[in-house]
Parts: C-alpha cells; sequence; structure tokens
C-alpha cells in the first residue's frame, strides 16, 4: 500500500502543531496538571484555615494577664524575631494542637497592627 505524497508532511504539521497548542495552553492558556491544581487547592485550604483561625489568636493575647509585656517585646523586635516571639507567646497555637504555628503567627502579627500601619 502506497500513501499519498502528502501524507508525511500532513503527518508532521499535525505533530507540531499538536505540540504547539500543548505549550501554548499550558503557559499562557491557564490549564494545569493534576497535581499543580492539587497542590493550588492545598495552598489555598491552608490560607482560608490560617485567615479563619487569626480571631482566635486575638483573642487569646486578649486574653492573656501578661499582654502588655509581651506586646512591648513583639514591639521591639522586627522580622523573624519578632515572629519567633509571636510563637513564644503562645497565642498562635491553633485548637488541638500543642505547637505553635508560623503561618497562624505571620497572620495574628499583621492582625495585632504593632507598627501602626
Amino acid at each position: 500500500m502506497t500513501f499519498p505524497e502528502w501524507t508525511k508532511p500532513g503527518l508532521y504539521g499535525a505533530l507540531g502543531g499538536a505540540v504547539a497548542i500543548s505549550i501554548l495552553g499550558f503557559t499562557w492558556g491557564g490549564w494545569t496538571t493534576s497535581g499543580s491544581a492539587q497542590t493550588m487547592a492545598q495552598d489555598l485550604a491552608i490560607e482560608e484555615v490560617t485567615l479563619a483561625m487569626v480571631p482566635v489568636c486575638l483573642n487569646n493575647s486578649e486574653s492573656d494577664p501578661e499582654r502588655a509585656e509581651k506586646l512591648t517585646n513583639l514591639g521591639d523586635l522586627s522580622g523573624f524575631g519578632r515572629r519567633k516571639a509571636m510563637m513564644e507567646t503562645g497565642w498562635a497555637i491553633r485548637p488541638g494542637s500543642d505547637a505553635s504555628d508560623r503561618n497562624l503567627a505571620e497572620a495574628c502579627l499583621a492582625g495585632l497592627n504593632l507598627d501602626g500601619s
């Protein structure tokens, strides 16, 4: 069986077009793989749970009898030292957990508005 003369260039063109469409779709078209979509969904869920826990952190800070001392200490620090000190206050502990959460500590620091901004 013989194939028409245009078959070989036609197959190369179809293959090249499929590759080009795939590259354009994944780079500019917004296509994602299942793994990427799962990672994005998990990151969004963690962020939303952290934001939902900020009022709990702020309530913990308001009910702490040593609040003024701890706020003064937090105000004197900056950057990673401030986040570490926030984690040591015990305000950034999620209910049911024994350890402070770094993301919650950062969000709670933003909620405390120590810089006045």
